[in-house]
């Protein structure tokens, strides 16, 4: 390879796009793409074609595979092949409209969180990257206030704190985080963290330093900041994510810089990115800015750092923003990138 080819090579990443595909005008399956490493700039290069409604891809350590749930009433999660692209397999989760997975810390056991039956599902991995068969299927209980969205347990989210130690499940329905310990690929129910009546917790994010986290409340619009330790989660300070009046806004996704100096919030309704700097265990609001698309729902920072994507799913756009290292500013990078009802962005780690 000539080192004009390598370079190019060097200055593209590959990327993902989660979708739905069975909404109008929706997708055809996981987009694929690029982007450039310098300017940021998204390029669609094709589809994943017959995965249904893969609203969250997630990677496994080595880069190999991709996991997609399939958020259908009859939900199923989905492996790839992330070099032929091709579909390995995909099994039943015994749960309803799957939208949210991870990996455990070893990579050999993937867990769902099933939004409409408030349940998580526990799956061990094959050699060949493949699903196998679901073992364990966990029931959350609880309800809130608000009677459309709150009925009856509503998991959201399920991810490792940052010593790989305990799952913790964001339950937008039971107003509560579920903190399990994860051992011979089983989950055991250890503390449960009560969020405010009605605060409606979708996403949780920790700080790198593994004793603070983060939660982006729905329903209210407000994001706390929690105390952690030993998969206890005990709620503290709350703040607003986006200005009072004005149209409803729904926050989405929550993530922590590299560093760990800087929060960012994806406010869908307002149509921004709050950014929020860290102070010991407490935020502050620096700001909002525009994220040139309406409705973002996921929001990731690329493995550089340098880049943050949100996916402006009631656009059909995918947005790039500079992050400036100092301030943790984002400055509108690029040209939005036109893609079906995107709601992930997946910047792969091995480029």
């Amino acid at each position: 390879m000539t080192g004009g080819t390598a370079e190019a090579a060097a200055a593209t990443r590959r990327v993902f796009f989660g979708a739905y595909t069975t909404w109008s005008g929706g997708a055809q399956g996981i987009g694929i793409g690029t982007y450039d490493t310098a300017s940021g700039q998204l390029r669609s290069t094709g589809v994943i074609k017959g995965v249904v409604n893969p609203s969250f891809v997630v990677e496994s350590r080595d880069g190999r595979f991709l996991y997609a749930v399939n958020e259908t009433t009859k939900g199923e999660v989905t492996a790839i092949d992330a070099t032929s692209l091709k579909v390995v397999n995909k099994v039943a989760t015994g749960g309803a409209d799957p939208c949210h997975l991870t990996l455990d810390p070893s990579g050999k056991h993937l867990i769902t969180a099933d939004y409409s039956s408030g349940t998580l599902s526990v799956f061990p991995l094959r050699a060949d990257g493949g699903i196998g068969a679901r073992t364990q299927l966990v029931r959350h209980q609880g309800s809130g206030p608000d009677p459309e969205r709150q009925e009856g347990p509503h998991a959201h989210q399920v991810l490792f704190d940052p010593a790989g130690r305990f799952a913790l499940a964001v339950d937008l329905g039971a107003d509560a985080v579920f903190s399990y310990s994860f051992a011979a690929g089983k989950l055991t129910l250890v503390s449960t963290a009560k969020l405010k009546p009605g605060a409606g917790p979708r996403h949780l994010a920790f700080h790198p330093n593994g004793r603070t986290a983060y939660v982006a409340n729905e329903l209210d619009s407000t994001i706390v900041s929690c105390a952690y330790a030993d998969g206890k989660l005990t709620p503290g300070q709350v703040l607003k994510t986006a200005p009072s009046g004005g149209v409803r806004n729904y926050p989405a996704e929550v993530l922590v810089s590299g560093d760990g100096r800087f929060v960012y919030l994806s406010n869908r309704g307002h149509d921004s990115v709050a950014q929020f700097a860290v102070s010991g265990a407490e935020l502050t609001l620096v700001g909002t800015t525009p994220v040139g698309g309406k409705y973002p729902r996921h929001i990731t920072i690329d493995p550089t750092g340098r880049f943050l994507f949100a996916a402006n799913q009631n656009s059909n756009n995918v947005t790039s923003f500079a992050v400036d290292a100092a301030t943790g500013k984002l400055t509108p990078s690029g040209t939005a990138l036109q893609t079906p009802i995107p709601v992930c962005v997946l910047p792969t780690r091995r480029g």
